[in-house]
């Protein structure tokens, strides 16, 4: 159906995700590292044609609740601003102690202001 809610550029398709634990351990171990002040994200090239988005929240940061709406809000900036994030990479956000409290405007500030760094580090 044509035109239906979620068929635009924006949609966060399967394609786009982080699914197996080896993808997740490959970013860690090869990966660039860039800290924000709330999320350690790591940077991986990838020889696909999209940039795939993985989330790890652990029990520290929080209760389930939390750290479901911490992965909620990672994947809705990110689908909505693709262009912050490097072509045709694997990031890795690992969320550190007090990412329980990040909204939707919070973590965009916070990743217009580490884009900078996601390109540089993209382009070693």
């Amino acid at each position: 159906m044509a035109g239906a809610i979620g068929d635009g550029p924006q949609r966060f398709r399967r394609v786009d995700r982080l699914k197996k634990r080896y993808e997740f351990k490959q970013a860690q171990l090869s990966g660039r590292r860039i800290h924000t002040s709330h999320f350690l994200i790591v940077v991986l090239p990838n020889a696909l044609q999209n940039t795939r988005l993985g989330i790890t929240v652990t029990k520290k940061v929080g209760t389930a609740v939390q750290r479901n709406r911490i992965k909620r809000v990672v994947r809705e900036v990110f689908r909505r601003n693709r262009q912050l994030f490097p072509a045709s990479h694997d990031l890795v956000f690992i969320a550190k102690r007090g990412a329980a409290e990040i909204n939707y405007g919070l973590l965009l500030s916070e990743l217009e202001r580490a884009a900078r760094k996601l390109q540089i580090e993209a382009a070693r």
